[in-house]
Formats: C-alpha cells, sequence, structure tokens
C-alpha cells in the first residue's frame, strides 16, 4: 500500500534561469540587460563574478538536456532572456537569439522533456531601464510586446507559461535595498508604482498567451511564497502567521505583505491594509487597471525555501519566535524549515483556490568533488526528503499541489552571491565547465520514478 499522498499526475521536474545559466552574454545581438550592467559595478557581486559566461548553458543546452533525460526528469522550468531576443527590449527582433530558445525547446521535447517556460525572471533590457524601467507606464505594452514574439514563436510546442517570477525580489531587492539590478535605491512610492505596472504587465501577458497561444495554454505565476511558521499548532498561532503572511506590519515591511503582491493579480484588488499602510503613496489605481492584472490564471507558482516561525503575541499582533542557537542553516545562512512547504503551500490555497505548484525549492549548500570524482551531498537529499514529506502532508490535507520543481538543476550564478552558493543537482566546475552528477541528482530521480514512494523509505 502506499504511503505518499502525491497524486498519479503529479509534476515533478527541475528549474533554472537564463541569466544564472546560460553565460554568451555578449554573444551575436544580444543586447544588455541590467544585470549585464549591474555586476560591473565595484562590489556588487560576491568575489567580482559575472553572468557572463556562467554554466555557459547557451553552448552546451544539449549536454545539460542530455543528463536530465538520463536522471529521468520529465519537466525543466526556463526562462527567457529579453534582450537576447529583442536587443533593445522592443522593435526589431534578434532572429538568432530566439531561434537559441526554438532549439531548446525542441531538444526537450525530443528527450521527453515538457518546458515549462518563464517569460521574465529578471533579465530586463538595459535599454527599457534607461527608459524608466518599470516605473515607465508604457513597460507593460513593452512586455506584452515581447511575450507577443515568444507565443508566437513557441506555443506550438510550448503549453505551460509562467509569465514573471518574483516580482517582490526584483522590485524590494532590486529598487529599494539596492542590493541586486538595477542596484537603485527609490522610495517606496516609486515602488508601489512599479508594482502596480508589473501586475498590469503580468495580466497583458496572460492576455497574449490566451488570444495568440496555438496549443491550449497552462499559464501560471512564480511568486516569492513567502510564508510564516505558527509556533504551535493551536489556533491563535496559525492566525497569527496568516496575520504575519498577508496583513502590512510598518510601512517599509509591508513591502513583503503577501497581500501587497498577491491580492491584484489573483483576487483584483489590493488589501485594505495596504490604503491604510501607505496612503498617499499609493498610485492611481484604475478599476480597469484591477481588471486586467487579475485576468484569470491556471496555477499560483510558490518559491519556498525558508520561513520565520510566530505565534500570538501581546494585544493578538503577530511575534516572531527566534530560532534556537546552532539550527541547521543552508551554506546561505537560511534557517532549514520543512514546515515551510506545509505552511505556505496551505495558507495560499485556502486564500487564492488556486491550483499550487512549488516552483522553486532547494538548498545551497558547499558541494565539492571528492577523491572519488563524485559529489556527495548528504545534506541536501535530507533537506528534499524533509521539506517532501511536508509537501505530502500538505496534500494529505487537502492542499491541491500539482506539482515540484527544485532548484536547481545546475549550480550557476546565485545573483548578489556570485557563485560561492552551489544549489544544483548537477556540480558545475566554472573554469573548465566539466558537470558531475551529484548523489541529490540520483536520489531526487528515484524520488520522480517511485512518485514520493522512495521519501518514506525506513520511517
Amino acid at each position: 500500500m502506499s504511503r505518499s499522498h502525491f497524486p498519479p499526475d503529479f509534476v515533478w521536474g527541475v528549474a533554472a534561469a537564463s541569466y544564472q545559466i546560460e553565460g554568451a552574454a555578449y554573444e551575436g545581438l544580444k543586447g544588455p540587460s541590467v544585470w549585464d550592467e549591474f555586476v560591473k559595478k565595484e562590489g556588487a557581486i560576491a568575489n567580482r563574478d559575472t553572468g557572463d559566461t556562467a554554466c555557459d548553458h547557451f553552448h552546451r543546452y544539449e549536454e545539460d538536456v542530455a543528463i536530465m533525460s538520463e536522471l529521468g526528469y520529465p519537466v525543466y522550468r526556463l526562462s527567457i532572456n529579453w534582450p537576447r531576443v529583442i536587443p533593445t527590449g522592443t522593435g526589431k527582433v534578434y532572429t538568432e537569439g530566439l531561434d537559441f530558445y526554438d532549439r531548446l525547446i525542441d531538444t526537450l521535447l525530443a528527450k521527453n522533456i515538457t518546458p515549462y517556460v518563464t517569460l521574465f525572471h529578471w533579465e530586463y533590457p538595459q535599454a527599457l531601464q534607461e527608459k524608466g524601467g518599470w516605473l515607465n507606464p508604457d513597460s507593460p505594452k513593452w512586455f506584452a510586446e515581447f511575450t507577443q514574439v515568444i507565443v508566437d514563436k513557441l506555443s506550438d510546442r510550448v503549453h505551460n507559461w509562467i509569465t514573471i517570477n518574483e516580482p517582490q525580489c526584483f522590485l524590494v531587492l532590486g529598487h529599494y535595498d539596492g542590493v541586486h539590478a538595477p542596484g537603485l535605491k527609490m522610495p517606496v512610492k516609486d515602488i508601489l508604482a512599479m508594482a502596480h505596472h508589473v501586475f498590469i504587465a503580468h495580466g497583458e501577458a496572460v492576455k497574449v498567451i490566451r488570444s495568440s497561444a496555438r496549443t491550449k495554454p497552462h499559464i501560471g505565476l512564480a511568486m516569492v511564497g513567502s510564508t510564516f511558521i505558527p509556533f504551535t499548532d493551536t489556533p491563535e498561532d496559525i492566525e497569527a502567521a496568516r496575520q504575519a503572511l498577508f496583513g502590512f506590519h510598518g510601512r517599509s515591511e509591508g513591502l513583503w505583505s503577501a497581500g501587497l503582491w498577491f491580492d491584484p493579480m489573483l483576487l483584483g484588488k489590493y488589501p485594505e491594509a495596504y490604503y491604510r499602510a501607505y496612503g498617499d503613496q499609493i498610485p492611481d489605481i484604475r478599476p480597469e487597471d484591477l481588471q486586467t492584472m487579475a485576468q484569470p490564471i491556471d496555477f499560483l507558482g510558490l518559491n519556498i525555501y525558508t520561513s520565520p516561525q510566530v505565534r500570538k503575541g501581546p494585544g493578538g499582533q503577530p511575534e516572531i519566535v527566534p530560532y534556537k542557537t546552532g539550527m541547521p542553516r543552508a551554506h546561505n545562512g537560511w534557517p532549514v524549515t520543512p514546515k515551510s512547504l506545509y505552511w505556505g503551500p496551505r495558507f495560499y490555497y485556502e486564500r487564492y483556490k488556486l491550483p499550487i505548484y512549488i516552483t522553486e525549492n532547494g538548498l545551497a549548500n558547499q558541494d565539492w568533488v571528492s577523491l572519488d570524482g563524485k559529489v556527495h551531498d548528504p545534506q541536501r537529499i535530507d533537506y528534499l526528503r524533509r521539506y517532501l514529506l511536508e509537501l505530502d502532508r500538505a496534500i494529505a490535507d487537502g492542499v491541491n499541489v500539482k506539482g515540484y520543481l527544485q532548484w536547481s538543476i545546475l549550480d550557476n550564478f546565485e545573483w548578489a552571491e556570485g557563485y560561492d552558493k552551489r544549489f544544483g543537482l548537477i556540480y558545475v566546475d566554472f573554469e573548465t565547465q566539466k558537470r558531475t552528477v551529484k548523489d541529490s541528482a540520483r536520489w531526487y530521480a528515484n524520488v520522480i520514478k517511485t512518485n514520493g514512494e522512495a521519501l518514506f523509505e525506513g520511517i
């Protein structure tokens, strides 16, 4: 008798993003992205690393797809580098850049790997950034034009679409904290205006896909799946965790509120607390904007790694409960919190009633090639097992989870952290570009093969 609650049609796979793996930053007529420019800034990236070469996936994609196939990975989530396709962001299409993705999709399908295509995973064209970027009211039109180009080229073979990845990160980290591209520190008022434009851009992209796709599309978002773990399973602490997730606690802290980032696109309205928190800093919100941004979608993607724990505090307000000293942590310092993959999907499913995909989850580890020529990463195996067991529990409790895409297929350029933090199932020697399949990659292959049953071995 099966102990796994993963349904027979559960979607298993892996994920990556173009700037983090492709390299070929200046290949042919490709235009620069904000990340191509940001990595040149002194002190912006650890070890002065850049994505100029990264994993050289642009030239080695056939090898990488062959490895995925050998491991039996059924799905690959990739992203399109916008200025590789339209060098100046709008206007003339660079055919050779677009053809790369055409070949990549064909190569995946030839190996029976289903592509999930993310249209925007932070590779914003520098030419458009110089026109105001997301602060420009025309930015949704620019994104819709780009979407049209990709859909026209790929939708005869691509069914699964993700419009935008983690607006919380590329806006707050990139335009408020200044630690990601384009490295700006803008006022809250501008962040809220840009968020509004991003939401409209998402809606316009959904309209393009729905109206133009040549095969029936399956459309979603990939969002930072911020969550909070209740300190106890009491109703009071569960409600405190829910409030911490969707509420607004102070003006700048509210910039990470899930209510701000999810409600407009999924419910067609901003939360009441948004208006109370930001008052005169709120952009002009027209009813037609809300209608556009709330286009019906088919699934909600959540990128979940770690969570604080909270309880009901004084006055009924959520209160963070510090984790104990010496708790398990990833190499990038994030606490290892498997219950994130129970409470996150549960809270978001309860609120938005959409099928859930975990579009990212994984461990930053300090891997290396051992004397036997292999990469042994038992911590990653243990991490993934703990998290996936919690995801199984969420499914058992009625959460409609449809898929899980592990981050990441390859060790890659981890944004401001450079190449120090290895998230991959496949080890990459960034000098030689040699790939080495890690123990975790084969373990994960068995989890997929058994549809989660392997998670329960020995327990």
